[in-house]
């Protein structure tokens, strides 16, 4: 059986196995928000507010927030000169 971890995204308590992802856990709560993340159209940062790569690992009691924003992120632009 595997360990399940309670993490929190945008407040709201999520099961998660134990060794998941960021990006695991925001897509057990919504699979559009995941798929912002992935796209760039969003960001993710801890509960201080410090920003988290989607492929860090999540532990019991992590809380995530989900930031959509309108633009790629800035690697994603690409700005001809």
């Amino acid at each position: 059986m595997t360990t399940q971890v309670r993490v929190f995204v945008n407040e709201s308590p999520q099961l998660v196995p134990e060794g998941a992802t960021a990006g695991d856990a925001v897509r057990s709560y919504d699979l559009e928000l995941g798929r912002r993340l992935e796209e760039g159209r969003a960001y993710l940062t801890d509960g201080r507010g410090v920003r988290l790569s989607p492929e860090a690992a999540v532990t019991a009691g992590s809380i995530l927030r989900v930031v959509v924003t309108a633009r790629k992120q800035a690697e994603d632009v690409h700005v001809d000169s």
